[in-house]
């Protein structure tokens, strides 16, 4: 057991996780690709048309997966730099750094096609809406722990900054998740419920949850990807990183 523990705890260094990233991107690439042409295609072409929002509603199915995602992130974001801020471990706010670009990507997508559903359902793009306005100061939390990370030549230091931030900014995350049941809003509640049978067909339930899939696939890759670059980079002086670029 206790050599079990240590062999996984191997790959918490830099060194260690770099092949293994590498060895895992592909298979988070072909997934990410496979679970999106299912989800896509059950979006699109099987899926019913809504009763009430006709073949408009359809880009539900990107923007509620990009607005699970995006709130995920953070989440995820959070942890690993509280983690590197708690233990002052390198690879822990590596990650940290990895994922906030993706988790930004994914704050902007959510924005970008609820704008485009909200312009024919509610007749604007925008309301200062209780989701829509807490979903937006979470891109400027992703934007804001990429800048002040940027700012700071030091990454050491760089990495403390963003992990008070990223930290600070989490309470964000419920307020997004629970803004609809907390105030009066425009926004729809969820359709779908640990509690309650989803109130949609099954062909548009699945399609959703596979577009969901298919972002988080795709988050990981990038993530991966990200990483491997982030470690060349701080660790470029090593002789390790001289072997592994050749």
């Amino acid at each position: 057991m206790n050599n079990k523990i240590i062999h996984w705890f191997k790959f918490g260094s830099p060194q260690s996780f770099y092949p293994l990233a590498g060895k895992m991107l592909p298979w988070f690439v072909a997934l990410a690709v496979i679970l999106g042409i299912a989800g896509l295609w059950l979006g699109l072409f099987v899926a019913p048309t809504d009763a009430t929002q006709g073949e408009g509603y359809r880009i539900i199915f990107i923007h509620v997966a990009a607005s699970w995602m995006s709130m995920f992130l953070y989440a995820v974001m959070a942890f690993w730099a509280g983690i590197g801020l708690a233990l002052n471990t390198r690879l822990s706010s590596m990650m940290a750094s990895a994922i906030a670009p993706t988790g930004a990507l994914m704050a902007f997508l959510s924005l970008w096609t609820g704008a485009l559903w909200g312009k024919p359902m509610w007749g604007t793009w925008w309301v200062w809406d209780a989701r829509l306005t807490s979903e937006l100061i979470l891109l400027f939390l992703y934007l804001g722990f990429i800048a002040l990370q940027a700012a700071i030549d030091e990454p050491r230091r760089a990495d403390k900054a963003g992990a008070i931030l990223a930290l600070v900014g989490v309470v964000n995350v419920p307020i997004i998740a629970f803004s609809v049941k907390w105030w009066n809003t425009l926004h729809q509640g969820a359709s779908i419920s640990m509690t309650k049978a989803p109130s949609m067909a099954v062909t548009m339930l699945w399609g959703m949850l596979l577009m969901a899939l298919c972002l988080w696939m795709y988050s990981i890759a990038m993530t991966l990807m990200r990483v491997r670059a982030i470690i060349l980079e701080r660790e470029r002086h090593s002789d390790w990183v001289k072997h592994a670029v050749e």
